[in-house]
């Protein structure tokens, strides 16, 4: 009997094979049914500020009338007669099919995260290099070109430089503050254009309007990798990107618990190209890691303002002092590219990178040192993060690659979390002492 009702249910409230991206919704307060009048006095959603935003924003709630968004653990969706079944895969029944093509719960995350981003359409992927996979792999055929920044991810660099040759795709790196390059690589076609800004691990900042100006006259499509400036202090659409990707991992889950990635972008793109793809070979996210998501991205505005304003006072604190050769924090005017960092984003970030006195040998002593601090290779969480990119994420690049890049041997990557500033404070002057007892 209660299988029955709850197919049921599913049956009536599911919103399709490839659900359409619904507004948010404002779901009146129970005593509203009494007077049907009520239904109708409710706010434009998109009036909401961003912090409401980031609570309300495309909540589909089922029958039952739950606060909390429901999770949907199911890996099917039964159907009422074998005529609807077929109905769902000619595309003239709207129903869910299978959790690896849609969910009720992952579609409650990609309408929040479209509102967040001001995209179109949202498809969910299992992990953040999965969203830059994707993004690259369901566009790309033998005999393009590939362009994208040299300061990339580790296996963002792998993506471009060792896979996509594999199938025949040319590729092509660019210094990102080089304008010449960008324009000399883009003088004739590409297919589509990579970029991170700010850059993993050095937050080297680019001029993304330019860049997509560049791009777009030669028909390249333009994904940029948004994680280190989060949705809320920097918009690439708005800035002439065409496809935004995210390690949903970092700030959008924010405490270190599960996985998964997102790429935005406008409806026509994402249905026609992307998910094609990723409905095909899988890369799809599973519904309980995306009702995690939608607890936490709540509270991105809280934690990621609080942990850029610890990050800012962390930089300045390591500017000045004793063993700590250069600090990189787009938020500082001694950024090289402050101003255009200041023309792009809302704020800084949560990360910090800085290189101290000694090299590989000084970066170790230095981290081994802190008590508070973790070393750990990921980044936006709670807690504060440091790793060696040098010996870790970055240590796959050859040893001339990586100077090119800034990320000396000496280098480390500092993801600043929700502590006390002040004790963070102090546990960098553990690593600072030991820096100058070594």
């Amino acid at each position: 009997m209660v299988s029955t009702v709850v197919n049921r249910l599913l049956g009536e409230w599911a919103a399709g094979t490839e659900p359409a991206l619904a507004p948010a919704r404002i779901h009146a307060h129970p005593r509203s049914q009494e007077s049907p009048s009520a239904m109708t006095d409710q706010p434009d959603p998109k009036s909401f500020r961003p912090a409401t935003r980031l609570i309300n924003a495309g909540l589909e709630r089922t029958p039952y009338g739950e606060t909390s968004e429901a999770m949907f653990l199911t890996s099917g969706f039964v159907y009422d007669s074998a005529e609807q079944a077929e109905g769902t895969f000619t595309g003239d029944v709207s129903h869910y099919q299978y959790s690896r093509f849609g969910n009720p719960t992952t579609s409650n995350l990609e309408r929040r995260l479209c509102d967040l981003e001001g995209a179109e359409a949202c498809v969910l992927t299992a992990t953040g290099m999965g969203a830059v996979s994707s993004a690259l792999l369901a566009q790309v055929r033998a005999g393009d070109r590939v362009v994208a920044s040299r300061a990339l991810f580790g296996s963002c660099h792998w993506i471009v430089a060792e896979l996509l040759p594999r199938y025949g795709v040319e590729t092509i790196f660019v210094d990102g503050g080089d304008m010449a390059a960008w324009k000399d690589a883009l003088s004739k076609p590409a297919r589509a254009v990579l970029l991170e800004s700010p850059s993993n691990p050095m937050l080297d900042v680019l001029d993304i309007r330019m860049i997509c100006e560049l791009a777009h006259k030669a028909g390249a499509t333009v994904v940029v990798d948004n994680v280190f400036a989060t949705p809320l202090y920097q918009k690439p659409l708005e800035l002439g990107a065409d496809v935004v990707v995210y390690s949903c991992t970092k700030h959008i889950d924010g405490q270190g618990r599960v996985l998964g990635g997102a790429v935005l972008g406008n409806a026509k793109w994402i249905d026609e190209v992307l998910r094609p793809f990723t409905r095909n070979t899988g890369n799809s996210l599973s519904p309980f890691n995306a009702w995690v998501m939608l607890k936490s991205i709540e509270t991105l505005g809280l934690r990621v303002n609080a942990m850029t304003q610890n990050a800012a006072r962390v930089a300045d604190f390591l500017a000045d002092a004793p063993g700590i050769v250069r600090v990189f924090y787009p938020g500082r005017k001694d950024h090289p590219q402050y101003e255009l960092a200041k023309k792009q984003m809302s704020a800084g970030s949560t990360l910090v990178a800085f290189e101290v006195e000694g090299g590989k040998e000084g970066a170790f002593v230095f981290m081994n040192a802190l008590r508070l601090i973790s070393i750990s290779n990921n980044l936006g969480d709670a807690r504060s993060l440091v790793t060696h990119p040098a010996t870790t994420t970055h240590m796959k690049l050859a040893p001339e690659e990586r100077a090119r890049l800034g990320i000396t041997d000496g280098a480390i990557r500092f993801s600043v979390g929700l502590e006390d500033a002040d004790d963070l404070i102090d546990d960098l002057k553990r690593g600072i002492a030991a820096l100058g007892n070594r």
